[in-house]
């Protein structure tokens, strides 16, 4: 038999844990306090300060958004996002839970103590908490900011202690406290994986058009706040020969694009993702190749064939350089990245009425947050079986990563078809759902199902509900017909790295 444990010597022994941490904690503080060092007396000021309020954090936020790249903006969206949640666990959650008396900063040099004394619980520090948060965070979209922000996380978490604000334990406190939250953040909404080697991809040597030679483009000039507009200027320039024409507010968008199709050798478009859309059903029709000018909001299909920048697709013009790419159907209308019903169409249709009056970034947040809050369901028959869905997301190839945050396509040659079926409508199924995605078993519960195949057939027993596709609402069904078509979409792209 087990000896008993004696409660009061447990006790005891904890209690001198504990002092033994403290004077750990005291001696290493008094080692950093008394050591004179002008580079510490000036820099750790200067740090600490520029810390506060999480400024430094947000600044670095704010120039990785300002540089456009969809990766550094995730990045700097997912680390705020981080910062302000742990912020909020440290300073109203953690440091209310456990109090303790700050450092006597006696003997830190009147040059090196920062501007102002805390007056909150020492422990955890709450700068050392947001560092980490951010760092870790911001590295989970950005692997190559890792260092570079790890190191700077370290230095902000060093200068609380320089600057006598804090003990070493109450840092490391807040880094490990930090480091959880991102680390929950990465399950409940995991990180595009970074972009693979591109598989090869086949190029068609088609004929080159230096000047734009037999070019037809159709341009949304009101694309993105006015993108379009400006980006026509510059091919004016580049493409003297290809012609250019403008869309107007009452034009019938897939009209047009039959239009400039059939006077075209190849059909250039610039504009959104349901623009594109026509323009590629323009496309396959008349049997010519589509080249695409990112001019939208997101540009999902434009990154996806590698035209994220138009000095790509200019490129692949004048050398001729082309590559085939799938498309779906639903309904025999096309879609090029995704469809759905449900949550997403509820989603579509708000932001669309907000977003003339209070712009769209606005929109799409009044619109997520009143969506999320409806308690509304649709049934759905799949494969014979039925489910509950208040999400119908269907991609056009295989997205990453699995479960239901998908992001990316790496294959758009797969011919497949990528159903994920979500079902959040009550309280109950938000939080299975949410206990699923942090243990990563999401795939194991009946409110989530994911299939591939390279045709479905969708019923809505309850009645027609409206299909979105490329974030373009369409018409009502209570049938859904789904199909992919391997290679249909002849498209310009320049080899990786051209």
């Amino acid at each position: 038999m087990a000896p008993r444990r004696n409660p009061r010597r447990i006790r005891a022994g904890a209690a001198s844990a504990r002092e033994q941490i403290h004077a750990l904690d005291a001696a290493v503080f008094s080692a950093v306090a008394s050591t004179p060092s002008p580079i510490l007396d000036r820099w750790m000021p200067r740090l600490t300060n520029a810390a506060d309020h999480s400024v430094l954090w947000l600044v670095i936020a704010g120039g990785m958004y300002l540089t456009g790249r969809s990766r550094a903006r995730r990045g700097a969206l997912r680390g705020v996002v981080t910062l302000g949640a742990t912020s909020l666990i440290a300073n109203q959650l953690a440091k209310r839970l456990h109090h303790r008396q700050r450092p006597i900063r006696d003997l830190i040099p009147l040059l090196r103590l920062s501007r102002r004394a805390p007056l909150s619980s020492s422990f955890p520090s709450g700068h050392s908490a947001s560092a980490a948060a951010f760092a870790a965070a911001v590295s989970a979209e950005l692997p190559a900011a890792a260092v570079p922000l790890g190191v700077l996380a370290g230095l902000v978490g060093f200068s609380r202690v320089a600057t006598g604000a804090h003990y070493p334990s109450d840092v490391a406190a807040g880094f490990v406290l930090g480091g959880t939250v991102a680390a929950i953040g990465r399950r409940l909404v995991p990180p595009v994986p970074p972009p693979a080697a591109p598989a090869p991809r086949e190029l068609d040597q088609l004929s080159p058009r230096p000047r734009g030679e037999g070019v037809v483009l159709v341009v949304n000039p009101a694309a993105h706040s006015g993108r379009g507009a400006a980006l026509t200027r510059s091919l004016r320039r580049a493409l003297p020969r290809m012609r250019i024409l403008e869309l107007q507010g009452s034009d019938d968008v897939h009209a047009v694009m039959r239009r400039a199709a059939a006077g075209a050798e190849v059909l250039a478009v610039a504009g959104g993702d349901g623009t594109i859309a026509a323009a590629a059903e323009a496309a396959i029709d008349r049997g010519i190749p589509l080249a695409v000018f990112p001019a939208g909001t997101f540009n999902h299909f434009a990154r996806a064939v590698g035209a994220e920048r138009a000095s790509r697709t200019v490129r692949a013009i004048q050398r001729g350089s082309a590559t085939t790419v799938d498309v779906a159907y639903l309904n025999d209308r096309i879609f090029l990245n995704t469809a759905s019903v449900g949550a997403y169409t509820d989603f579509v249709r708000i932001r669309e009425r907000l977003e003339k009056r209070i712009g769209k970034p606005l929109a799409a947040l009044v619109a997520g947050w009143r969506t999320m809050h409806k308690d509304r369901a649709i049934t759905v028959t799949v494969d014979g079986r039925t489910r509950e869905s208040s999400l119908l997301f269907i991609g056009n190839g295989q997205y990453q990563p699995r479960g239901f945050a998908p992001s990316v396509r790496e294959d758009l040659q797969d011919g497949l078809l990528d159903l994920r079926i979500l079902d959040v409508s009550t309280r109950w199924s938000r939080f299975v759902v949410l206990l699923a995605t942090l243990t990563g078993q999401l795939a194991r519960v009946k409110q989530y199902h994911e299939v591939s195949a390279p045709e479905l057939e969708i019923t809505l027993p309850q009645g027609p509900e409206r299909v979105t596709r490329d974030g373009e609402v369409g018409e009502p069904s209570d049938r859904l017909r789904i199909r992919a078509v391997r290679r249909a979409l002849t498209v310009y792209r320049t080899p990786h790295g051209g």
